[in-house]
């Protein structure tokens, strides 16, 4: 977050667009776009965790589904997004590395309640 505001980047997260990133979703949102994928550039790859401050204030500005990306260390983060307004999550490494097999994901967030696209 940069002057109070959360800013879109291009290149990779190298060049601050200055733009910000709530209004340029509710933009995208106006323009017809079918769902927004926030990534977080401070939270992407550290397994942290999703920057949950950021993608639910999108998901309550926007009318479309939104996607958390960016942080995913541990199932729980998954279920943290998914409750907190993430219509879905996605993740690499994690899935990559087989450090969460997918199928015990799966099988932790329908234990929490969270609807699984395709089993419900």
């Amino acid at each position: 977050m940069t002057d109070g505001k959360w800013h879109v980047f291009t290149k990779g997260g190298q060049h601050d667009t200055g733009i910000d990133a709530i209004e340029w979703a509710k933009r995208g949102d106006e323009l017809g776009a079918g769902e927004i994928v926030v990534n977080s550039i401070d939270a992407d790859g550290a397994k942290n965790g999703y920057d949950l401050e950021l993608t639910n204030k999108v998901a309550e500005t926007v009318r479309i589904p939104v996607v958390a990306s960016g942080g995913a260390g541990k199932k729980e983060h998954f279920a943290e997004a998914l409750k907190g307004g993430a219509a879905a999550a996605l993740a690499a490494s994690v899935f990559h590395y087989n450090e969460i097999p997918i199928p015990g994901l799966k099988q932790f967030l329908a234990k929490q309640n969270i609807p699984i696209r395709g089993q419900e």
